[in-house]
Order: structure tokens, then sequence, then C-alpha cells
């Protein structure tokens, strides 16, 4: 049965309308994404087969164009316009944080650092330069691959810190896992990054591991 024909109150865009997007499943949002199906399957079908082949929202979200349009009912379009969503998605994170002290907006400043980093395949090592307000200066991707002392190298964290006028830091990185726990790497690393930046007089606010769920925080962890 086409959508167009399930009872009003089952659509999902009028659902969303009436209950509010959080109300909808990853299915029912994809749906009103995708706004078609295919022969034989709704657009609600499709989106479920879809979560299914990319294990899940996240598999779906992260996967790169020639992926992305393998799947069925996907294109270069459709490609295109799910990239200006999650672009979209990060600038409204960004603005909620940015001209303002970032320690006042914790949870802002943890969602739009999952927007950046979660989904994908590999490690990336991050920062969010600050100034000496807390003020966002810039975000910048640093290393990418296993976060470990051969990969992240200090003296080129100092050097990017300099060149910005940074007064603080926040480092994040993902695991692709999903597992947000730190490792003995990760720990090391901080406390190696910490230490250099010391030397400068750059304080490390926050090293935040982005996985499933909220990921965790260093600095409420008590481990910096």
């Amino acid at each position: 049965m086409a959508i167009k024909d399930w009872p009003e109150g089952e659509r999902p865009r009028e659902k969303l309308l009436e209950r509010g997007a959080a109300a909808l499943s990853d299915a029912e949002l994809l749906a009103i994404f995708l706004r078609t199906g295919i022969p034989g399957k709704s657009a609600v079908d499709l989106a479920r087969d879809l979560l299914q082949e990319f294990s899940g929202l996240a598999g779906l979200l992260a996967a790169d164009q020639r992926r992305f349009c393998e799947g069925k009912g996907l294109g270069a379009a459709k490609f295109a316009q799910l990239q200006a969503v999650l672009e979209l998605s990060r600038r409204y994170l960004m603005t909620r944080i940015n001209d303002q002290d970032v320690l006042t907006s914790p949870e802002a400043t943890r969602d739009y650092l999952k927007m950046r980093l979660y989904g994908s395949p590999h490690e990336i090592f991050a920062c969010l330069f600050l100034d000496n307000r807390h003020r966002i200066i810039c975000f910048e991707e640093l290393f990418r691959g296993t976060i470990d002392g051969a990969s992240v190298h200090p003296r080129e964290v100092v050097r990017r810190v300099l060149e910005t006028n940074a007064a603080a830091v926040i480092f994040a990185h993902n695991h692709p896992s999903g597992v947000a726990e730190p490792s003995q790497a990760d720990l090391r690393i901080t406390q190696r990054l910490k230490a250099a930046l010391d030397l400068f007089e750059v304080r490390v606010l926050d090293h935040v591991i982005v996985g499933d769920g909220d990921g965790v925080s260093f600095a409420e962890r008590g481990l910096l």
C-alpha cells in the first residue's frame, strides 16, 4: 500500500507535523527524505531496507558517494541532498557555540563534535582552538589513523596552536567501534599533549571521545 493510502495519522509527514520529529522512527524520518519508494515498496519500506543494508543510520550517513549510490532508490541527487542536510546540521550546531564560552554550553559542544566525527570508518583526531574567553577560533581535523604516539604528534599540535593564537583547546577523536571508553593510548597521548602545551600556558580544557551515546569527556572523568 502506498503511503498516501495510509491512515493520515500514520503517514510520516503528517505524523511529524502533529507530534514532532522526535516521535518518528529512523525509517520514517528517512522516508520523508526519500519522498518516494520504488515499485512494490513504499518509501518507509525502502527506508527500512536501506537501514538494514547500511547497518543503521550511522552507516548510511557516513557512506561515501559510490557506496551511497549503490543503495536502492538512491543516486547522486539524493547524496547531494543528504550532504547538504548534514552540513546545515553542523553549521547550526556551530552557531550554538560560536561567540560564547564553550564551557557554558557543554552539550552543544559535544553535539557538534559528534556531528563532525561520528560514523567515520577510521579514527580522526581533531581540535577546537579557543581564545582567552573560551570562544571558538576554529575546528580542525589534525590526524587520521590509530590514535597513539606514532600518529599524533605534539609538535604539530603546538605549531597549530601558535598559528591560531589559541589560549585553550578541546581535543576530540572518534572510536569507529562505537565504544567510547578511553584506551591507555588515549590517556598517554592526552598527557603528552597537555605537558607540551603547558610550556606555552595553553590550557587543555577537555578531550572528548566520540562513540555511541553521549561519548566520554576526560574533564568529567577527572582524567586531565
